[in-house]
């Protein structure tokens, strides 16, 4: 079964990333396409740029790096929980995308978005060229929750309707596709 890394790139305090993305990881497990994983950028504390070579040459010298490389490494494909911010993807999330490079090539990319009015759609399509320069292939069909904060219930989970489980299904149904699609091109099978 194809790995699927849920990334959380919110690290706030107080972020409503987490409930976004566990709400999320519940639905990608019901789904049942995918070994579903949760990366949370804010445990994960990676600091800013610190490695000496470029991340191409995969010559690491800190161990947060490796550690972050192996993870990257064995996912098949991956959804991005992100905010925007200022119209914007979180530096957090750049960063953790510049530390790799050879890791992100030829995996697909899912991106569920969340903020104001838009839902977040400002910085999905800020990060897709960085996505793209990193040879992910971002899919056209993502999962924008505009006010997501009305969407917590009192215990702070997220109660979805049904157009955004729908859309989160067919979302996974569309990134299984080019998991196995991919798999030749990263020397890999997804069976």
């Amino acid at each position: 079964m194809p790995k699927l890394h849920v990334i959380i790139a919110s690290t706030r305090p107080g972020r409503i990333g987490l409930p976004v993305a566990r709400w999320f990881t519940d639905w990608a497990v019901k789904h049942g396409g995918f070994e579903v994983n949760v990366v949370d950028l804010a445990e994960l504390n990676l600091p800013l740029m610190d490695e000496p070579n470029h991340p191409r040459l995969r010559r690491y010298e800190h161990q947060h790096t490796k550690d972050w490389s192996a993870t990257a490494d064995a996912a098949d494909a991956f959804v991005i929980v992100m905010p925007e911010y200022n119209h914007g993807y979180t530096a957090p999330l750049k960063n953790a995308l510049d530390y790799l490079n050879n890791e992100w090539a030829y995996k697909p990319v899912g991106l569920v978005s969340y903020g104001g009015v838009s839902g977040g759609l400002r910085a999905v399509q800020g990060i897709k060229p960085i996505l793209t320069s990193l040879k992910m292939v971002p899919l056209l069909e993502g999962l924008p929750i505009s006010f997501a904060m009305r969407l917590l219930n009192d215990e702070g989970e997220i109660q979805a309707d049904e157009a955004m489980e729908n859309t989160a299904t067919l979302m996974l149904d569309e990134l299984l596709r080019w998991t196995g699609a991919l798999a030749p091109l990263r020397g890999t099978t997804t069976a």
